[in-house]
């Protein structure tokens, strides 16, 4: 993905020198997620054994949460695109939202450093 060179103050938190709190970035998340959930079904009714974008999705939410590393929420997001590569049409596409979640979220809600962590 190409980034634009100067970057949209209300997506940058606010620890960064942008205007987005964390709260809101848990919502634009979950937001992201809820995206990906709506297509799911296009995937689904071409694929209905193959849970790898709707894992990919729970691993998203689960990221939010706190229960999964980012490592983890990572590959299950690469698992889903790997989903996508036999497809063809709105079913492929569905499969990319759940694999793209991921790196929206790694952009969305940055990791914290350990300069920013508590003690």
């Amino acid at each position: 993905m190409i980034l634009p060179k100067v970057r949209d103050p209300r997506f940058v938190t606010i620890r960064r020198g942008g205007t987005l709190t964390d709260s809101h970035h848990h919502l634009l998340a979950l937001w992201a997620a809820s995206c990906a959930e709506h297509v799911l079904h296009l995937f689904e009714s071409a694929q209905s054994e193959d849970q790898r974008p709707r894992q990919a999705i729970e691993h998203a939410r689960a990221w939010i949460r706190g229960e999964v590393t980012m490592t983890q929420a990572r590959a299950a997001g690469g698992h889903a695109m790997g989903a996508a590569r036999d497809l063809r049409g709105a079913a492929r596409h569905a499969a990319y939202a759940a694999g793209e979640l991921v790196p929206v979220l790694r952009t969305v809600i940055p990791v914290p450093s350990k300069r920013m962590r508590s003690p």
